[in-house]
C-alpha cells in the first residue's frame, strides 16, 4: 500500500497511529520531532506525511512548508488539539490536504488518509504525464492517459520529426491548438516562431492581409507596411485554426503559397520566399465541404498530409480527474485560493456530465468553482446547475418541467433522502454513512447540521 511518515512527540500516539495504519495495509514509520521528520523525508520516498501541529522544535506548519519544498505533489495531513478557523485556513494556504482535530476516531483517520493518498497518486500521475508529453510554451503539458489520446500523442510525436503538413480535426474545445504547439515544440523548428491565426475570427476583407501582409496604402487604413503571418512564421510553424472558414478566393492564393513557398503582399508587386511548416485545424468535415463546393479539394490534399483526430472528452472520461486536478492547481495559484481538491460528489458529477464543450468547458467549470471556493475542497454547490443535475438511469438528461421548479428545494430533498438512507443502512453510524456517501466525516457533519438546523 502506501509509505506514510507519522510525526508526533507523543510516543503512545505514534505507536497507536502506526498500528492503525499497519492494520489498513500501509507501511508507516515515525519521527518524534520536525527535524527528525525532515531528515527522513530527505532520504526516502514517502506517499504521505501525517504530522502534529505542535512539535518540540519546529511547528507543524513549518514542517509542512519544508516538506512541500521537497515534494510538492506529496499530501500532508495535520493533527492538532488546538484547532481553530485561523489554523485551518493557514494550513490550507500552505498546502495541507486536511487536518484532524484530536481526539479523533480511527475511522475518521482512515477516511482522510484514503482521500489524501488518492490525491497524491493523481498528482504524481500528472507529473509523469508532463515528463512523457514534454513541456509546451506555457509550461503546461498535454494530459492524456486514455488509449485514444495516447495514440494521438504518439502520432503527433512521429509527425513532429518531419516537415509534413498536418490537419488536426476534432470538436471545438478538444485541444487542437495544444497539439499543434506540441508538434512545433518537438520538431526541428522548435527554436523558430510559432504563429497561430483563427481564420474564423478575421473579417473576410482582412484575412488576406493578415496572412500575406500588405504595403503602405494598399487599402483604406493601411497606413504602414505589414509583413503578414507567413513572413512572421518564417523558419517556424504557422497554424491556421478553423481553416474551413477561409473564403474560396483566398484558398486559391493559399494553395499557391504552399506550392511555390513565396508570398506577395496585398498591393505589392514583389515576392518574398518563406520557409514555413503549415499546420491546420478544423471542427468541420472538410471532405464534405469539398463535395458542397465550399472548400478546394486540391488545398485539402495539400494540408491533409498527416491527419490527427482528437477524441471528444466524453470518449476519454478517464482523463477527467487528471485534467480537473491540473486546472484546480492552475487556478488556485492564479486566484490565491487555498483549494486542495474536490469533494467526492463533485468528481461524480464531472464524470457523468457529457461536456459538449469538451476540455474548454471542463476548464471553465473548474475555474468558476475555484474562484468561488472559500478554501479546502470544491463542494458540489459550486458547480454550474447543468453539471450537478442528476441524470436518468438510461443516461438521458434531467428534463425541466415546463412550469419550472424549485431547484434548491429539489437538491435539498435529494440530499436529505440520501443522508437518511445512508444512516438507516449504517444503523445510525455517521462515520460509516459518510464513507458510504463518499464524503469526509467533517463534510457529512456540516451537511447534517445544514439539513437539521442543529
Amino acid at each position: 500500500m502506501a509509505e506514510i511518515l507519522v510525526c508526533d512527540d507523543e510516543k503512545n500516539l505514534r505507536e497507536m497511529l502506526c498500528m492503525a495504519l499497519e492494520d489498513a495495509g500501509h507501511h508507516p514509520a515515525t519521527a518524534a520531532s520536525g527535524a527528525e521528520a525532515l531528515r527522513i523525508l530527505e532520504q526516502n520516498h514517502w506517499d504521505l506525511l501525517l504530522t502534529d501541529l505542535k512539535l518540540p522544535d519546529i511547528d507543524g506548519l513549518e514542517l509542512l512548508r519544508r516538506a512541500k519544498e521537497l515534494a510538492p505533489e506529496r499530501p500532508v495531513l495535520l493533527m492538532t488539539a488546538y484547532a481553530s478557523t485561523a489554523t485551518a485556513v493557514t494550513a490550507m494556504k500552505e498546502g495541507a490536504f486536511d487536518y484532524l482535530e484530536k481526539p479523533f476516531a480511527m475511522e475518521d483517520l482512515h477516511l482522510v488518509v484514503t482521500r489524501a493518498l488518492e490525491q497524491g497518486a493523481l498528482r504524481r500521475e500528472n507529473l509523469r504525464l508532463r515528463r512523457e508529453a514534454g513541456e509546451r510554451e506555457a509550461g503546461e503539458a498535454i494530459i492524456g492517459a486514455a488509449p485514444a489520446m495516447r495514440r494521438v500523442l504518439e502520432l503527433a510525436r512521429r509527425a513532429a520529426r518531419t516537415d509534413a503538413s498536418v490537419l488536426i480535426t476534432g470538436e471545438s474545445g478538444t485541444g487542437k491548438e495544444l497539439i499543434a504547439r506540441y508538434i512545433h515544440a518537438n520538431s526541428a523548428r522548435a527554436r523558430g516562431p510559432f504563429v497561430a491565426l483563427n481564420c474564423a475570427a478575421v473579417p473576410e476583407n482582412l484575412i488576406e492581409s493578415e496572412l500575406f501582409g500588405h504595403v503602405k496604402g494598399a487599402f483604406t487604413g493601411a497606413g504602414s507596411q505589414r509583413p503578414g503571418m507567413f513572413v512572421e512564421a518564417d523558419r517556424g510553424t504557422l497554424l491556421l485554426d478553423e481553416i474551413g472558414e477561409t473564403p474560396l478566393a483566398l484558398q486559391a492564393k493559399l494553395l499557391r503559397v504552399l506550392q511555390e513557398r513565396v508570398v506577395r503582399p496585398v498591393g505589392g508587386s514583389g515576392e518574398r520566399p518563406v520557409d514555413v511548416r503549415l499546420l491546420a485545424a478544423t471542427n468541420r468535415d472538410l471532405p464534405g465541404e469539398c463535395a458542397a463546393g465550399r472548400f478546394r479539394e486540391d488545398l485539402l490534399y495539400r494540408v491533409d498530409v498527416v491527419h490527427l483526430h482528437l477524441p471528444p472528452l466524453r470518449e476519454r472520461r478517464e482523463d477527467i480527474p487528471m485534467l480537473a486536478a491540473d486546472f484546480l492547481e492552475k487556478y488556485a495559484g492564479r486566484y490565491g485560493v487555498a483549494v486542495t481538491g474536490f469533494a467526492p460528489e463533485v468528481m461524480e458529477c464531472l464524470m457523468r456530465y457529457p461536456f459538449p464543450g469538451n476540455i474548454r468547458e471542463l476548464e471553465n467549470v473548474v475555474e468558476g468553482a475555484v474562484a468561488l471556493a472559500a478554501g479546502g475542497r470544491v463542494e458540489v454547490d459550486l458547480l454550474p446547475v447543468q453539471v450537478r443535475l442528476p441524470r436518468m438511469a438510461d443516461g438521458a438528461a434531467f428534463v425541466l418541467p415546463e412550469a419550472g421548479f424549485d431547484l434548491d428545494a429539489h437538491l435539498a430533498k435529494v440530499e436529505a433522502d440520501a443522508i437518511g438512507q445512508a444512516l438507516e443502512q449504517c444503523k445510525g453510524s455517521k462515520t460509516r454513512a459518510a464513507e458510504l456517501l463518499g464524503m469526509s466525516f467533517r463534510t457529512f457533519r456540516y451537511r447534517m447540521a445544514k439539513l437539521t438546523g442543529k
